[in-house]
């Protein structure tokens, strides 16, 4: 079976080079879940003595559940669309999918780690309260992406 909605987005997506596809892998999409759980796990250890630190990993579990996504479509992000290319994608096909509009949230997210990642002057530095939504929105994106997965809706792009 094949998702349909945001369909043209992704073939644009793939036309332009951003995604690629790959053959699918349930067992690299399990890798990615695993490894967004462990994130997520010592993210919310750190949240108080290294909130930046903290909101990084949550920023990388909630990218590897969404990439998860993605390899069971057979599809990759290229270097050229990077993380913004997976973020893209899955909010144009799952957004809003069963009344879950988390993946609207990753862009936010992402530029909120750029932003501590890559300061300058005006740059806030991050707190414990924005370690805190980080670590809600990962959970959030993870628990999304499981249940996506379990749905046995989730289908080969194409």
């Amino acid at each position: 079976m094949s998702w349909a909605r945001g369909r043209a987005d992704v073939e644009q997506l793939i036309t332009d080079g951003e995604l690629e596809r790959v053959r699918p892998s349930v067992e690299v999409a399990a890798r990615l879940l695993a490894d967004a759980g462990a994130h997520i796990s010592l993210a919310s250890k750190g949240i108080e003595e290294d909130p930046a630190g903290a909101l990084q990993l949550c920023y990388d579990a909630a990218r590897k559940a969404a990439t998860a996504l993605l390899a069971v479509q057979g599809l990759r992000a290229t270097s050229r669309g990077g993380h913004i290319a997976v973020i893209d994608a899955v909010r144009v096909q799952f957004n809003d999918e069963g009344g879950m509009a988390i993946f609207g949230r990753l862009h936010a997210l992402r530029r909120r780690r750029n932003r501590s990642e890559y300061p300058d002057d005006e740059s806030p530095g991050v707190n414990e309260d924005d370690a805190r939504r980080a670590l809600d929105t990962a959970r959030a994106v993870l628990q999304a992406a499981e249940q996506l997965l379990g749905s046995g809706r989730l289908g080969i792009f194409g």
